[in-house]
């Protein structure tokens, strides 16, 4: 049975508002900030009509997680599946949502995802079928992060030379809601933080999850952060993990959990707690020293009243640099029984080794010493139409050199900028290791948060130090999870595997935004010579926008 085809007209624009209780300027969404969430069923067909309503810039929608099966022009990434929408045009995204889920959207040019062009995309099981979790009621949260610099100073600061780097952000945000300058938790804090003195409809008041006892509830829980990774706790209460990026899990009990940027989870929470009072939802910062509070908001049990605040301090997070700790969760994340399994060899290995570099003064991050700058052509334009001079023909390296220490920061820390494309043969299996390096400092490593476009990958295993064909031994090939995103940590390696089914040009990227703009990033292209004819909004820019001119005038 089909789905359904769900409607929406969307203007984005500027606009000021109140994330943390200081008035910034936001991207919003008809008027909105957080965007309005979508919520469809599996099979159901979306249609967007996004109105660019910015003055002076372009824009694009990724829709995170979709895979964008026959549809790669609406995957809403500029430059390399469609041309950026213009100040007053209009482009219609049009996908089909094929995979009950919980995802998000978010822009995906320049840093517009830091200046809060972000909403929630739930996708429920198809009509007639059944979740195979039991549950009472649900919630959905999307994190972020908010920082009171604007996005447009943060790519100049980020660009200069030298750099001069963004900082931590200010405020954490849940459901775009943060307290700046006062704690919701003051009465219970030793800090000397003011109490917050809120009605309830300020714009940076908390969202409050209201409950009844003695039910089963499903949170689901999506990270949209420029930069933190976070950890995740409701105080008081355990959480079961049972849905990744997509993908159903063997169910596991934990106290809190880690989310980074790209990802998302739905864990199940009973509330068998005692009734008279109410509870905090807590998130930290995680993988880097905490310069921002603890963003709050308030688990509220009926029939006590929303603004009665937890008796208790907010649960404490594991220390920020407890890798042990992340690892730990992480390695808990396994395939529920049924779920689809790797194919058991590759045909192709991919090393991609992130460092960071300079260029020219410039601090880049770069991937096998290679800083992504995208062409003014979208690739699957050129690709497809054959226009040779739009990017860098010259594939880039599958390898870094064999005698590169990751340990230790490098002795030429130059690198180069590059556009080349990695072209995979359609329908193989492709590995690709990540390899976490030092980054310019000695003795730093940063965790990375990677996403594929336009596909889920296996994720094999992870490793510390340098990986060797030896490791793959370890490889998980029976229940390995499949995930968009998954994470690098510091001086270690992550190994993905994924069938190259879906005709396209698809990023592969750090979902930290600073890094991405940065340059650490690849584009893979597959079977674009399958796909029939791409949408004429898609390509008016560059050479393919020439191309179209021209064969209207002939």
């Amino acid at each position: 049975m089909g789905g359904k085809a769900r409607h929406f007209k969307w203007e984005v624009e500027y606009m000021h508002w109140s994330p943390d209780g200081e008035e910034g300027v936001v991207m919003g969404i008809n008027g909105q900030f957080p965007g309005p969430t979508i919520r469809a069923r599996a099979g159901d067909t979306i249609h967007v009509e996004l109105t660019n309503r910015l003055h002076t810039e372009g824009v694009v929608i990724h829709w995170h997680g979709i895979r964008q099966i026959g549809t790669p022009w609406a995957d809403g990434t500029a430059s390399i599946s469609q041309c950026a929408i213009n100040p007053g045009e209009t482009f219609l995204y049009r996908f089909k949502v094929d995979k009950a889920g919980t995802y998000f959207y978010h822009g995906h040019y320049g840093m517009q995802r830091s200046a809060g062009l972000y909403g929630s995309l739930i996708v429920d099981v198809a009509e007639g079928e059944k979740e195979i979790f039991q549950y009472d009621g649900e919630f959905n949260i999307l994190l972020s992060d908010w920082w009171h610099k604007g996005s447009h100073e943060q790519e100049v600061d980020l660009s200069s030379n030298p750099m001069r780097w963004i900082g931590e952000p200010q405020t954490l945000l849940i459901n775009g809601r943060g307290q700046f300058n006062c704690s919701l938790a003051a009465h219970v804090s030793n800090s000397s933080a003011s109490p917050c003195k809120l009605r309830g409809n300020e714009q940076y008041a908390p969202h409050i999850l209201r409950v009844h006892p003695n039910k089963t509830y499903r949170l689901r829980i999506a990270s949209t952060t420029a930069l933190a990774s976070l950890n995740l706790a409701i105080g008081n209460h355990k959480m079961l993990v049972v849905e990744a990026d997509g993908n159903n899990l063997q169910p596991f009990s934990v106290d809190n959990m880690d989310i980074y940027s790209g990802e998302s989870y739905s864990v199940l929470f009973t509330t068998n707690q005692d009734p008279s009072k109410n509870y905090w939802i807590s998130i930290s910062v995680r993988g880097r020293e905490p310069r921002t509070p603890q963003g709050l908001t308030i688990l509220n049990y009926h029939p006590n009243s929303a603004s009665k605040l937890p008796p208790s301090p907010p649960p404490i997070a594991p220390r920020w640099d407890d890798y042990e700790y992340s690892k730990s969760f992480t390695n808990k994340i396994l395939a529920l029984k049924g779920s689809p399994t790797p194919p058991p060899t590759h045909h192709r290995r991919i090393f991609l080794l992130n460092t960071q570099n300079f260029i020219d003064g410039h601090t880049k991050w770069a991937i096998n010493n290679v800083s992504l700058v995208l062409p003014a052509t979208p690739y699957l334009g050129s690709i497809k139409y054959g226009l040779n001079a739009a990017f860098n023909r010259k594939s880039p390296p599958d390898r870094f050199r064999p005698d590169y220490d990751v340990m230790r920061p490098a002795a030429n820390q130059n690198s180069t900028y590059g556009s080349g494309v990695y072209m995979l043969r359609f329908n193989t299996t492709v590995d690709v290791i990540l390899q976490n390096a030092n980054a310019l400092r000695a003795n730093v490593s940063e965790i990375h948060p990677w996403h594929l476009h336009g596909h889920d990958f296996w994720v094999l295993g992870y490793g510390e130090g340098k990986f060797t064909e030896k490791e793959e031994a370890k490889f998980n090939l029976k229940n390995p999870p499949l995930r968009n995103t998954a994470v690098i940590f510091p001086f270690g390696w992550t190994a993905l595997r994924f069938v190259a089914d879906n005709p396209g040009v698809w990023a592969f990227h750090c979902h930290i935004e600073p890094h991405l703009h940065m340059g650490m990033g690849v584009v893979f292209a597959e079977g674009v010579r399958r796909l029939g004819k791409i949408p004429n909004e898609a390509l008016g820019c560059g050479l393919t926008g020439k191309m179209l001119m021209n064969n209207l005038h002939n």
